[in-house]
């Protein structure tokens, strides 16, 4: 199938508007914008540092340094069958990443199994965290294995409808965005382009594959604790996400967090998109409380 018009020109701003780095031996990419105090936006599955332009801009436009860099397996970083791909391994690489970056302190953001992610790099960069925002993500893994984690148990690369930008379209409207004209079928083909990359989604499958590895499951309570961490705490959700809903995900986050209530807005999973203005409002919000 012909690529969608205009995607070259999309994914050639999108590196335009960040750099290459490489840490703990693994090459990736940072998207940056502003100049004050880092804010520093971890992506989930299977997206990228993409996921975060519109609201890396939103909160350049607030006075902040605003970044999100690529994890492992994704978008443009390394997918080499040999990196490690467990939550715990893809922390390790998020915390070398900000040393890479120059970053000493930052503001966190935390989005689906990003959340994990972050929530370990809490753990792992003490003292260095200076806010929390949390936003659409799971506190615990499911007792019922993820759609992607079936996906993994049968095939190494993904084929089939989901490599059709036409295919792709239609996921996004039913499950990642409420309001599609908020996005071009351009920028929609490159979210499929750097989520399958040059091996065909394999890197995503891998961290699928491996997103249940270790002995028992963590326990974040420490970290999102509202009433104990070291940091002020933040959530917004999606409300019509129909991945993690809010009345069971979401809650969960709530009651995990101690928070007097949970922030919403009227968009799905991937809110960064349509709801860019009040994803940076929290955030901003929560930073101001450090």
């Amino acid at each position: 199938m012909r690529p969608v018009p205009g995607v070259t020109a999309v994914l050639a701003q999108h590196e335009a508007a960040g750099r290459r780095f490489a840490a703990g031996g693994i090459n990736s990419f940072v998207r940056e914008e502003g100049a004050g105090e880092a804010v520093v936006l971890i992506h989930g599955l299977p997206a990228s540092s993409f996921l975060y332009r519109k609201v890396i801009h939103e909160l350049a436009g607030r006075g902040y340094h605003a970044l999100s860099f690529d994890l492992p397996g994704l978008g443009l970083a390394d997918r080499s069958p040999s990196l490690d791909y467990t939550i715990a391994g893809l922390a390790a690489f998020a915390a070398q990443a900000v040393d890479a970056l120059g970053v000493s302190s930052f503001h966190l953001v935390v989005h689906d199994a990003g959340g994990p992610v972050g929530f370990e790099l809490c753990r792992m960069a003490a003292g260095r965290v200076r806010s929390l925002t949390i936003l659409n993500t799971a506190f615990a893994l499911s007792r019922v294995p993820y759609p992607g984690e079936l996906l993994a148990r049968l095939t190494s690369r993904v084929r089939g409808p989901l490599t059709r930008p036409d295919a792709w379209r239609l996921l996004m409207r039913r499950v990642g965005v409420a309001d599609m004209t908020s996005l071009s079928d351009a920028e929609l083909d490159a979210w499929r382009v750097l989520a399958l990359g040059d091996d065909q989604g394999a890197g995503y499958l891998r961290i699928m594959s491996h997103l249940r590895a270790g002995s028992r499951p963590p326990d974040y309570r420490s970290v999102v604790d509202s009433r104990t961490a070291p940091y002020p705490v933040g959530a917004l959700w999606g409300a019509l996400d129909p991945i993690l809903p809010l009345r069971r995900q979401g809650l969960a986050v709530l009651a995990a967090t101690h928070l007097t209530s949970l922030s919403t807005v009227a968009a799905k999973h991937y809110l960064q998109e349509d709801q860019a203005p009040a994803v940076a409002e929290l955030i901003a919000s929560t930073a101001a409380l450090a």
